[in-house]
């Protein structure tokens, strides 16, 4: 006899049965009367730390060889969580790709700087990943994008307009080049 794992997930919480599922297969039961789903409870807090960011940007045009820069748009980073705790905002790439056989700009040639805040409520502190173009990063690997901290109690807000910076290598194939930026914060 096997037991049926879609009806005990389906009485626990969302949450909690995401976490089951990464726990691996359930062991089939000796005894069916043996089976029993307890309830469940996930904390769940109002306060939370959160990111938003552009559904989408366009570096626009260029040709081998060029570079081209843009602004991705406001991402904003939101923290209500109780007491101060420090965040810092992350960025990745992914390589550029376009066409059928599959070409590439690698994130090699993606750079990125976050810019100062452009702006902000709440108190605490925010520091920019890339204050200035001169210090933009290339994306590698993750980068930080911007920190802080907000004062004890506070609910704050960070906002800043990244740019992107891609070297289009000069043996670059023509076509429209697409790629994902991820920002994240914890």
């Amino acid at each position: 006899m096997s037991t049926r794992p879609a009806i005990l997930l389906g009485r626990l919480p969302a949450a909690a049965a995401a976490l089951a599922l990464a726990c691996g297969p359930l062991t089939p039961a000796r005894n069916a009367a043996a089976v029993t789903a307890a309830p469940v409870t996930v904390a769940w807090r109002a306060d939370s730390l959160s990111i938003t960011v552009p559904d989408s940007a366009s570096l626009g045009s260029g040709t081998a060889g060029s570079t081209l820069s843009a602004s991705l748009g406001t991402v904003t980073v939101l923290d209500t969580r109780g007491g101060n705790p420090p965040w810092t905002a992350t960025v990745a790439s992914t390589d550029f790709t376009t066409g059928a056989p599959v070409r590439t700009i690698t994130k090699a040639n993606v750079s990125y700087w976050s810019g100062p805040a452009t702006a902000a409520t709440g108190g605490g502190s925010r520091v920019p990943g890339q204050a200035t173009a001169a210090q933009k990063v290339t994306l590698t690997t993750s980068a930080t994008a911007f920190s802080g901290r907000k004062l004890n109690g506070i609910a704050n807000s960070t906002s800043w307009e990244p740019t992107l910076v891609v070297t289009v290598p000069a043996a670059a194939t023509a076509g429209t080049y697409t790629g994902t930026v991820t920002h994240s914060v914890a």
